[in-house]
């Protein structure tokens, strides 16, 4: 997820640990409690993104894609990660050291926080296309929860308004909460949403809004916490309808090729419109991979009324449900010998998920089509190949189906 994101589940995080500890003897250390956990949660929450750091270690674009969400989005690394931030925090702020000698809630709390907000940063990371790999080094898979877009504006509202709905200040209360409402406006405009959307999240706003005034601060947070968990769900549950959809239409059009993959991309606050890969396996030494969207409710809204600014997916105008925007076929045994006799593209294979070898480019099909680089996008070197890069991780190959490994 984007960093907004993590910190305002870090800051939700922080808000209701100190809420739901016993109180402090007094209004002093009440208050810098309070004020211990929300940095460490939302430092907690942020802090294993840190290995953007590491990304220089190798050529673009293998240093980000192999690096991000790495060692430092894996269980075993957690708690070495605690430890350094809970060991940054006492060094270097006296108050919150004084305070922890004396407190237990305190002690106990920011501990939680800590562990807590670790634990949700890589919960939140699984939940998009991009994946993680949680359990490595036993297991060095790639994990996808296709379920919710990797900038998520209900996170935004849900747990952002509440938070800023108590700040004490009136002017930066109003202009915190005008901002959360004006950004989805903007996406709106940019072409990121629909305006059925932009409703959706009005609601949650004076919702919370609503709840932070007329009943108390708590309340709100919680009915936030709910809401996200909810969209959640929500998310999962159409995911899989989407993804039960796309196996009826591709078994329909082509009986005989084997459905290896089918990627998913939620658009962001839409249930209803999803961006779509297809992998399958097709005759004894073909693949195909395809690019489109899926609307589960064409009625409302087709496939080609689902925001274009996505991924730079455009369909042919139709009242189709499902819509095709591109297509590559290609050979097994041609990106087998590929990765035998390029090291850049081996690495490179340790992450894509959906290959393009198009135009001479490699490109995940994920997060854009071929022709239009993104992040992933890397030209495949012909004769002589470039040097090796060193010390990249050795994640398992997420198309390990095509290139014949176990």
């Amino acid at each position: 997820m984007d960093n907004l994101t993590h910190s305002l589940v870090g800051l939700a995080l922080g808000e209701l640990t100190h809420r739901l500890l016993p109180a402090e003897a007094g209004a002093d250390q009440a208050g810098a409690r309070r004020r211990l956990l929300l940095t460490g949660a939302a430092l907690a929450s942020n802090f294993p993104d840190l290995d953007l750091v590491l990304t220089a270690l190798a050529p673009a674009p293998l240093g980000y894609l192999l690096h991000h969400r790495g060692h430092t989005h894996t269980l075993l690394y957690a708690l070495p990660q605690a430890l350094v931030l809970l060991a940054a925090l006492w060094l270097c702020w006296p108050g919150a050291r004084a305070l922890l000698r004396t407190s237990a809630p305190a002690r106990h709390g920011l501990l939680a926080a800590t562990v807590i907000g670790l634990l949700l940063h890589f919960g939140m990371d699984a939940l998009n296309v991009y994946g993680i790999h949680p359990f490595a080094p036993f297991d060095a898979r790639w994990y996808y929860g296709d379920m919710v877009f990797i900038v998520e504006p209900v996170f935004w509202l849900a747990l952002g308004t509440p938070l800023a709905a108590q700040v004490a200040n009136r002017g930066w209360r109003r202009l915190l909460l005008g901002l959360l409402l004006a950004l989805p406006a903007l996406f709106v405009i940019a072409g990121f949403l629909q305006w059925g959307s932009l409703a959706g999240l009005a609601a949650v706003w004076a919702l919370a809004v609503l709840l932070t005034r007329r009943v108390n601060e708590r309340a709100a947070l919680l009915a936030g916490v709910a809401l996200a968990c909810g969209f959640v769900l929500l998310q999962g549950a159409m995911a899989e309808r989407a993804r039960a959809e796309m196996r009826t239409a591709l078994r329909q059009s082509d009986p005989a090729a084997t459905i290896l993959d089918l990627p998913l991309s939620a658009f962001p606050a839409n249930p209803l419109c999803w961006g779509m890969v297809a992998i399958t396996r097709e005759g004894p030494d073909g693949y195909r991979i395809r690019r489109g969207v899926l609307s589960l409710a064409p009625g409302i809204t087709p496939a080609a009324h689902c925001p274009v600014a996505i991924g730079g997916v455009h369909v042919a105008q139709s009242p189709a449900a499902l819509a095709w925007a591109w297509e590559e076929r290609g050979s097994v045994a041609a990106l087998r010998a590929l990765r035998r006799r390029d090291c850049r593209a081996d690495a490179w294979l340790r992450f894509a998920r959906a290959p393009s070898l198009a135009g001479g480019a490699a490109t995940d099909v994920r997060f854009g089509p071929p022709g239009a680089p993104n992040f992933s996008t890397m030209e495949l070197a012909f004769q002589p190949v470039p040097p090796c890069p060193r010390d990249l991780p050795r994640w398992a190959y997420p198309r390990a189906d095509l290139l014949g490994m176990p």
